[in-house]
């Protein structure tokens, strides 16, 4: 599973989580499947796909631009550590092992 968080203090906490083999997308608009009510986030800012060992990030066209560790991508893939931001929002991804129904 991966988690996306912000920061402890930033101005909008934020964590949502993905499973792999799901495809979500991250905007302000209610349509989006994941909700960033915040500064300079397009209505339908970025599509983030989860794999197993890895975590697709592609800009859907946003006015603001989709940041992995500071620089500017179209697509990208992230690793556990890293840095996406969606307009002033910055969260840390990280990949967690998936709790058994045990």
């Amino acid at each position: 599973m991966w988690v996306l968080t912000t920061e402890d203090g930033a101005e909008i906490p934020f964590t949502f989580r993905i499973l792999p083999g799901n495809i979500k997308t991250v905007g302000r608009a209610p349509r989006a499947d994941v909700i960033v009510d915040a500064p300079l986030v397009s209505r339908l800012h970025c599509r983030l796909t989860a794999g197993a060992a890895e975590l697709e990030v592609v800009d859907l066209e946003s006015t603001n631009g989709t940041y992995v560790n500071g620089a500017r991508v179209e697509r990208a893939t992230l690793r556990g550590g890293e840095k996406l931001g969606v307009g002033r929002v910055e969260l840390t991804v990280r990949r967690e092992p998936l709790e058994s129904g045990s």
